[in-house]
């Protein structure tokens, strides 16, 4: 399968329905009271019959805002919008009414997408002000959602499950043809420093460019269908992005029920892959830390050397015939063991979204957990670089993408080049020509290349950094890490510009204050 011949990532879901067991499960939600699974040919006809609504009440480019914790609708919701010809919004479930009031008016959706009454009650004073958003599709019973909200004008609303129901003929079952690998498949808003948020346009050929990277850096991990665990929210690019190299893939994908049941969830999932962010292994490290602690005797010395001996292997340093042994026997007596509490199957954590502090990465991917640090942004849809699991360099983030030009401009900027890269913000075109130049992405962080090896390493970010009054250039970043690598430390954030002198903000973490309660009893 060669991903530089497709058009559009919905031509990319329908090749690959006709490679895998039309009956196998692709979807299914980890909601114990909703446990939907959707197999490879229902997720099809579901896409068709919704797009088949979709069509009727949209237009070639309309964009449609979609509001939805993750579940298997949400995947069927953007694909039946995408073969429509319309645009994907996706927007954060945890956005309050005046955020969804300032996307509203600025993408003007024609029709909105929205999971249940909950969301639907920050929304509607706003969908009802406004004339272009023409159908409004509630993913829970619509009787359930207008009743409980007493809404009027009932004849907007369309139940998504009324619609899955609807017969489909054979002329429905229409690929759209008219996508071009520079058609937007989604706007993407993503806050800046400051002010309100940017719609980021992502193109079908830009994502469709990042999966031919992400297929690459997978391949060794896959030695038998795949599975994930989706928990990040998709309304963010690098889930968003994500669920199309699970079909690049043909994985089986689990919607994960709560942040709360996370650790529930990939027991039961036993996910192959987990994409991450930096501060869900900040956490992990903390909680494997203090149960490792804990151990004393013989234990304590088999951890201190799997983490050792572990470092060493992932430094490519020799090992002596002892020290080989020793691996061996932790191998099974210790790594095994913490991977089985990940289910049992994880091949490699993938982080992304923010720095992955170096001792994170070297702990984790010492003791069986291999992490590949990359780096991206939303206006690279979203991956420019990843590390590959056979030359793990925590420091980095790994090689760039294939069909991603890097180059670092003479103040140390990264900038990107490349099809992956953004066809604008949306309603932006000042900002839009501040960031793009001659095709060159100015990504903001500051970076340096390996000349060896063509590793990309992220040294800062470029309006972060802090100029004391002594006129010291100053990291925060590398600060707030290593504060926060401290049990007692949820979140940091250091100040200082100007001044002789840094101050640091420390919100404790809730470890630490359940244990100092226990002392002050």
């Amino acid at each position: 399968m060669k991903l530089e011949n497709f058009n559009s990532l919905i031509e990319l879901f329908f090749y690959q329905t006709e490679k895998y067991d039309p009956k196998s499960i692709l979807l299914q939600w980890l909601n114990p009271n909703n446990k939907k699974t959707f197999t490879w040919e229902e997720t099809k006809i579901n896409i068709f019959k919704l797009s088949k609504k979709i069509k009727e009440n949209i237009k070639q480019g309309d964009r449609c805002l979609l509001v939805s914790e993750n579940r298997p609708e949400w995947f069927i919701s953007d694909l039946a919008i995408m073969l429509s010809g319309g645009i994907t919004v996706p927007a954060y479930t945890t956005y309050t009414e005046e955020d969804y009031k300032y996307l509203i008016e600025d993408c003007e959706p024609t029709l909105v997408i929205v999971s249940n009454n909950d969301m639907l009650k920050k929304l509607y004073n706003t969908i009802n002000e406004k004339d272009f958003i023409k159908k409004i599709i509630t993913l829970d019973e619509i009787d359930k959602v207008v009743n409980n909200l007493n809404i009027e004008g009932k004849e907007k609303y369309l139940d998504f499950n009324v619609i899955l129901k609807n017969d489909l003929s054979e002329k429905d079952k229409v690929e759209n043809n008219n996508l071009k690998r520079t058609s937007a498949a989604c706007i993407i808003y993503t806050s800046g420093t400051g002010g309100n948020p940017k719609g980021v346009i992502l193109s079908h050929g830009g994502i469709l460019n990042n999966l031919v990277g992400a297929c690459e850096i997978m391949k060794p991990l896959i030695d038998s269908r795949p599975v994930f665990l989706t928990w990040l929210p998709l309304s963010h690019s690098y889930e968003h992005c994500c669920q199309f190299a699970q079909i690049a893939v043909g994985a089986k994908v689990f919607y994960a029920e709560k942040i709360e049941k996370l650790l529930d969830n990939i027991s039961e999932a036993k996910p192959t892959i987990m994409t991450a962010v930096p501060r869900f292994y900040q956490n992990l490290y903390n909680k494997i830390n203090i149960n490792l602690k804990k151990q004393t005797g013989l234990k304590a010395k088999l951890i201190a050397a799997t983490i050792r001996l572990g470092k060493k292997k992932l430094l490519k340093q020799k090992m002596t015939f002892l020290e080989k042994l020793t691996n061996s026997l932790v191998e099974i007596l210790v790594r095994k063991k913490i991977k089985n509490q990940f289910g049992g199957n994880l091949k490699a954590f993938i982080s992304g979204g923010g720095a992955l502090d170096k001792e994170i990465g070297e702990f984790l991917n010492s003791i069986g957990l291999p992490t590949l640090q990359g780096y991206g942004l939303t206006e690279t849809s979203p991956i420019v670089s990843c590390n590959p699991i056979h030359k793990i360099k925590v420091d980095t983030v790994g090689p760039p993408f294939k069909g991603n030009q890097v180059k670092i401009a003479d103040d140390g900027e990264i900038l990107v080049k490349g099809e992956n890269v953004m066809l604008g913000y949306w309603n932006k075109k000042d900002e839009t020509e501040n960031v793009i130049k001659d095709g060159w992405l100015y990504t903001g962080d500051i970076g340096e290349i390996d000349l060896e090896d063509g590793y990309l390493k992220i040294t800062d970010r470029k309006k972060d950094i802090i100029v004391s009054a002594g006129g010291d250039n100053i990291s925060p970043a590398k600060i707030e890490n290593q504060l926060s690598n401290s049990p007692a430390i949820d979140q940091s954030m250091v100040y200082g510009d100007g001044k002789n002198y840094l101050v640091a903000i420390i919100i404790p973490s809730k470890e630490f204050i359940n244990q100092k309660d226990k002392i002050n009893e």
